[in-house]
């Protein structure tokens, strides 16, 4: 995951601020065609070839950051056009996520070279371990015939200076599931029936040329058209505003127009209850395995790419599904927004009828900006339920694990393994369990019966729509969770009851 702090984060915000405030000031489609001179003046130095090509990279962009697929698009529309598609625009379209092939770079394909660092040894131990003999030092100057190479890395790990380093295509390399790859022009194209849609790949490419399609300007239209529009944030929310107080994003929340909010962590303390329950009545039919099911993506990814660990997978309902439940028990009419730090999430709602849309962070940010709201300035909000310390802690490696283990009758039956982010690695444990779960092969050196799977390294609090570094996402949620309510004289969360929360 790139620094978060960079021109195309920054590139990013800049465009959902400005048609933020467009669409608010109701001059969208009337202003929007000027918006990549806005942004990119005629003084700026090119990033591209020239000012011009900059201008219809940023214009592309606009147009993924008002829902749009690129893929489908006919870019010779004016982006008031577009605007307008955006505006009449029902429902979310399918997919989550579009490529911005005017910004990709076509990066080579990963390969090792020898840097400036090479000292022309005596030893050579690149050139003598080669098994393809692929090396001859040049000039001093260890060279890599690229014809010859397979890329088997016994040059970089023989070089005593480290001298030999291997290229990659960052979005293909951070991809657990090789669904990106270049096109006939050497470009990034997604085989969007294989993706999971984490949004590894757009987290990681340097150019930013992979965007998810917001859907701001369909929640805004929903807010100014007066409709009650409720907000649902994730626990990993809770940790993004530096400086807040307690209550205080729920109150910037309502400010920035939402007629109510919930926590997403009532629904966490729901699917840890019925997921704790549920552990407990497999292990006693005699189930090999059970394994979380809160992470859409790594549903997503078992249903495609892991089949045989399809029936491990709880049957619990993920928060998401929880709170919007709540929030349509409370008003069956609202509008439902989900927002958090995942671009998977989008996918789920398409499959829930109580989840609307879906927002990052990143845009719910925005909206603030563009709203004049401050977080740590807003008035607090005191929510009728708080939720628990556990289901706060959903949004962090190994939470889920510890919420289910704290809500056994008998913890001493749960041998839990902690996934921490889904790489091509990992993907091939879940396959051995998946294995040995349908008797084809032999129980994992782990030996787990719960298997937690986060497929953001460090769990929610690092979801490509984050705005703080995790690290320091992660220190904002232990503040957060450990301001909720706190277990009963048992030691036991005390069970989540809609009626407390309506």
């Amino acid at each position: 995951m790139l620094n978060l702090n960079n021109n195309g984060a920054i590139l990013k915000k800049d465009i959902l601020v400005n048609i933020a405030r467009m669409q608010m000031e109701g001059s969208l489609k009337e202003k929007i065609d000027s918006l990549p001179e806005t942004l990119i003046p005629s003084d700026s130095k090119p990033v591209y070839k020239n000012i011009e090509e900059d201008r219809e990279n940023v214009r592309q962009r606009i147009i993924a950051r008002l829902g749009i697929s690129l893929e489908t698009a006919d870019l010779s529309k004016k982006l008031s056009d577009f605007a307008e598609e955006a505006l009449k625009r029902e429902k979310p379209t399918w997919p989550m996520i579009t490529v911005v092939k005017k910004s990709c770079n076509a990066c080579e394909k990963p390969h090792y070279f020898p840097t400036d660092a090479c000292q022309g040894c005596l030893a050579r131990p690149c050139m003598v371990n080669c098994p393809k003999k692929a090396i001859e030092i040049k000039d001093h100057r260890a060279h890599i015939d690229q014809e010859k190479c397979i890329s088997c890395g016994m040059c970089q790990q023989n070089c005593p200076y480290q001298a030999i380093v291997k290229t990659i295509v960052p979005c293909e390399a951070h991809c657990p599931v090789d669904a990106i790859s270049k096109d006939e022009n050497g470009q990034e194209q997604i085989d969007f029936e294989k993706c999971i849609f984490c949004g590894k790949c757009m987290s990681n490419c340097p150019f930013s040329a992979i965007m998810d399609k917001s859907q701001l300007t369909d929640v805004i239209r929903n807010i100014m058209d007066g409709k009650k529009v409720v907000a649902m944030y994730a626990p990993a929310i809770g940790a993004q505003f530096k400086g807040a107080k307690a209550g205080q994003l729920d109150g910037a929340i309502l400010k920035a127009g939402f007629s109510k909010v919930y926590e997403v962590a009532i629904g966490a303390d729901i699917t840890a209850d019925n997921e704790a329950k549920e552990f407990e009545e497999r292990m006693e039919k005699g189930a090999k395995l059970m394994t979380t099911s809160c992470c859409p993506a790594y549903v997503r990814a078992a249903q495609i790419h892991i089949p045989d660990i399809v029936p491990c997978i709880s049957d619990t309902k993920s928060p998401m599904y929880y709170t919007a439940e709540v929030a349509k028990q409370a008003d069956p009419d609202c509008v439902t927004v989900f927002i958090g730090p995942c671009l998977a999430k989008r996918r789920e709602a398409f499959d829930s009828s109580n989840v609307d849309y879906v927002l990052t962070v990143e845009e719910l940010n925005a909206l603030f900006e563009a709203k004049g709201i401050n977080v740590a300035q807003a008035e607090p909000y005191v929510a009728k339920y708080t939720p628990t310390v556990s289901g706060r802690n959903f949004a962090k490696t190994a939470g889920v694990a510890e919420s289910v283990r704290v809500r056994l009758s008998d913890a001493s039956i749960l041998r839990p393994l902690v996934i921490n982010g889904l790489t091509k690695d990992t993907v091939k444990v879940l396959k051995n369990y998946g294995l040995y779960n349908a008797g084809k092969g032999a129980a994992p050196a782990e030996n787990a019966n719960m298997i937690e799977v986060m497929c953001c390294e460090g769990g929610c609090i690092a979801g490509p729509g984050v705005i703080s570094n995790p690290k320091l996402g992660n220190g904002l949620l232990t503040i957060y969770a450990n301001a909720g309510s706190k277990p009963d004289a048992s030691g036991k969360p005390v069970p989540c009851k809609i009626e407390n929360v309506l």
